[in-house]
């Protein structure tokens, strides 16, 4: 029987994604472990694995188009199947098709059964109509299992669209699975500490007359179901005229290069231009292999023009009238969506307040020096700030804290965001138990996760469960700024650059060099006088970082 494979949820944060690729196209054999498409998310760009082998059928979302989390995007199963009752169920069971000439007669000699097939499929359609199946996501490019760890809703409960119900741990995280669903939860097909397949069914939510034992059955019977037969147009059918073979070197497909995420970092690495290479994996993929036996050829040099012949006229670009009125439209990424939601979300929800204060970096620059001559990695201010702020929460632990609606969580652990840009927006990279980490440590795995960030490698444990975070913007020139808190943190620091300043001091004119911090504090949690007691704790470490040594 045909299998569907669904929008995966590849991020926490995450309800739609783009398809940035397809690997595979209609007709063509799929693997389990081949990667059939690349789907950009909010986060990152990432690749969607089938899970299945046979022939890819059916393509339901055009490159370049969006499709909601759990939305079929295709269908794999054995060639010249019919894979239309799936869409038609919604990917949940197959319809029954009407039978062909040549199969009248059987249909004649039993009809009971045949009634009984009509029956049990119109209760199945009726059933896909009033329920909604909620199958074990993908929330990781490796995972191809889900445990489940709690349930938070339990059968009979009402469920909303944006409830969290469950609690699932892959290979990479635990993370939270959201039903997209209104209704009643009918149905958990997978009892806590047990684990589901990917794509397989977990919970059913929907009216409470819903006949879940049809769509139970359905999934049961696998390929029990008839299947329709192939229309006698498509024999007749021309062939379509084979693509021509692709150039040496021409791994891409409209511009955009085929290779793996390994084959692109290891040509980065080399310095080799991937477009110069030529693919040797499935559809002309660049593989690793690919990268490693390249060998760069010499361009040939340009010819000179002949003697006396007229130099070529330079090209100049038309002139543009003043007044003459021009815009591009650029799409707005998954990345820029979900800042906007959030930031929005955070900016208008949460009562935002502001504390700044000055902070004298004297001492902080002598320390700074010191601690490079014997660290094995490069210490930036901004790892300065990032420990000093973790020690700082473990003095204050209302800052450590998130809004929870109906109560206040105070978390116990510190995990620091540090705010990173990237071509597409913003991402927040975590750095877990920052108080209990030393300067090297911090700046090491810093510099990891920003490199990540800025590759798009970033998996979704490195950019979830932040407690607090740090926006550093000083070393731009930025002196001062205020930043929107990032949920679920009830305060975020917008850090200045630091600038050489003239002070009195006894009497005495003297330069010091100050840097101003700015905090944004969610007013539910985080009072003014606790704000402020944060920032005299931070500015007692930065201005003496010796304290953070003892």
């Amino acid at each position: 029987m045909a299998e569907v494979i669904r929008m995966p949820l590849l991020s926490d944060t995450m309800t739609e994604g783009v398809i940035a690729e397809w690997h595979k196209k209609v007709g063509d054999t799929v693997k389990s472990d081949d990667v059939i498409a690349e789907v950009e998310t909010d986060k990152a760009t990432m690749e969607v694995i089938g899970y299945v082998d046979g022939t890819l059928l059916y393509i339901g979302v055009e490159k370049g188009k969006a499709a909601k989390v759990n939305d079929i995007i295709a269908i794999v199963g054995k060639a010249g199947e019919d894979y239309k009752p799936l869409l038609e169920g919604n990917g949940s069971a197959a319809k029954a098709a009407a039978p062909t000439a040549k199969e009248a007669p059987a249909k004649e000699a039993a009809p009971a059964a045949e009634e009984k097939t009509a029956v049990d499929n119109a209760a199945l359609e009726k059933a896909l109509k009033d329920a909604t199946v909620i199958r074990m996501p993908l929330l990781s490019d490796t995972m191809t299992e889900g445990k489940i760890v709690a349930w938070n809703k339990k059968v009979g409960d009402t469920v909303k669209s944006d409830d969290v119900l469950a609690e699932v741990e892959t290979d990479k995280a635990t993370m939270e699975v959201i039903g997209y669903a209104d209704g009643t939860l009918l149905y958990i097909g997978v009892p806590e500490g047990e684990a589901a397949k990917v794509n397989g069914i977990i919970a059913i939510v929907g009216k409470k007359e819903a006949n879940i034992e049809a769509i139970l059955a359905a999934e049961k019977a696998g390929g029990a179901a008839p299947k329709a037969a192939a229309p006698e147009a498509a024999a007749s059918a021309p062939a379509q005229a084979a693509p021509a073979e692709a150039p040496a070197g021409a791994g891409s497909t409209d511009g955009r290069v085929k290779a793996s995420p390994l084959a692109k970092k290891l040509a980065e690495e080399k310095g080799i231009d991937i477009n110069q290479v030529t693919g040797t994996g499935d559809g002309g993929r660049i593989v690793k292999k690919d990268i490693d036996s390249f060998v760069p050829s010499k361009a040939a040099p340009a010819a000179a023009p002949a003697a006396g012949a007229p130099a070529a006229a330079p090209q100049v670009a038309p002139f543009a009238p003043a007044g003459q009125e021009g815009y591009t439209d650029t799409p707005v990424s998954q990345m820029r969506k979900v800042i906007a939601r959030r930031l929005g979300e955070s900016k208008f929800s949460a009562p935002h307040f502001y504390l700044t204060m000055e902070i004298n970096m004297d001492k902080a620059i002598e320390a700074r020096e010191g601690i490079n001559k014997v660290s094995p990695v490069k210490v930036s201010f901004n790892d300065m700030v990032i420990k000093a702020c973790a020690m700082a929460l473990r003095l204050h632990p209302d800052v450590n804290s998130s809004w929870m609606g109906d109560f206040i969580r105070h978390n116990q652990h510190i995990h620091i965001g540090s705010a990173v840009a990237v071509d597409e927006g913003l991402i927040v990279p975590v750095i877990r138990f920052a108080d209990q980490k030393s300067f090297s440590q911090i700046a090491a795995e810093t510099k990891a996760l920003n490199d990540k960030a800025k590759n798009k490698k970033l998996q979704p444990q490195e950019f979830t469960g932040n407690t607090f975070t740090v926006s550093n913007l000083g070393m731009m020139g930025i002196e001062q700024f205020t930043a929107i808190i990032n949920p679920p943190d009830s305060a975020i620091l917008a850090v200045g650059g630091i600038k050489e300043t003239v002070v009195v001091e006894n009497g005495q004119f003297k330069a010091t060099n100050i840097m101003k911090v700015t905090m944004s504090c969610d007013h539910r949690t985080v009072d003014g006088a606790v704000g402020a007691r944060f920032l005299v704790t931070l500015k007692g470490f930065l201005e003496n970082p010796v304290t953070m040594f003892v």
